[in-house]
């Protein structure tokens, strides 16, 4: 049999009309959710910057407002943070049986030879669900293409918060930060110590994210 005949029977044996309109309707509802959850992503990002826009806005307008404000923004930041690392791990499973079909069903239907073995991995998938990034991947995936900016944005506010609180008689320094940093009985050195622990945790989720996905190419 020549390797034309052998495509040929591959791809009929492979995809008969059932088959065929099954994974063409699986294909259309995977990308319907892949859309819906890249909005829903886009929506959290929304919300992080709303919200640290309005904290930033409210600490910044009276000296009074105490710079406390700025952590509970990291804070708040942190949770809209782990709420969308949560979606995109659901939306990255439907991006995943995307690519898969994309990668082999499609090639397949328009006459290219593929590994007839990818409905295995497609079927494990349904039969299994599971993202191909962790918790803390998906933590650092989306600090690295957002989040990073905000925090950053927040602490040279909270930085300029700071000096601006400061009297005019002191002179500026480091040490005078640190000193206007204190919140209550805490003191700021222990402030400034947490924040510097939070961003280096920040730093490192960010540095260390991968993305996993079996036969294809992050």
């Amino acid at each position: 049999m020549t390797g034309a005949a052998v495509q040929k029977a591959m791809t009929e044996a492979s995809y008969s009309t059932n088959t065929a309109n099954a994974l063409i309707h699986l294909y259309r509802a995977e990308v319907g959710k892949t859309t819906a959850y890249r909005q829903r992503l886009d929506m959290t990002t929304n919300w992080a910057i709303v919200t640290t826009a309005g904290l930033a806005s409210f600490a910044l307008g009276d000296n009074s407002n105490s710079h406390a404000t700025f952590l509970f923004a990291m804070f708040m930041d942190y949770f809209f943070l782990h709420l969308e690392a949560r979606r995109f791990r659901i939306f990255e499973i439907s991006h995943h049986r995307v690519r898969l079909m994309e990668r082999f069903f499609y090639p397949a239907m328009l006459g290219d030879r593929v590994d007839p073995g990818w409905h295995q991995l497609l079927l494990a998938e349904l039969g299994r669900p599971r993202s191909p990034m962790s918790r803390w991947d998906s933590l650092g995936w989306r600090l690295r293409r957002n989040y990073l900016w905000i925090y950053a944005a927040v602490l040279m506010a909270w930085l300029a918060k700071l000096d601006i609180v400061r009297s005019k008689d002191v002179s500026f320094s480091p040490r005078t930060l640190v000193d206007m940093a204190s919140i209550g009985n805490l003191p700021g050195w222990l402030i400034f110590g947490a924040v510097g622990v939070f961003y280096g945790y920040l730093i490192r989720l960010a540095v260390n994210a991968t993305r996993d996905y079996p036969m294809e190419e992050g």
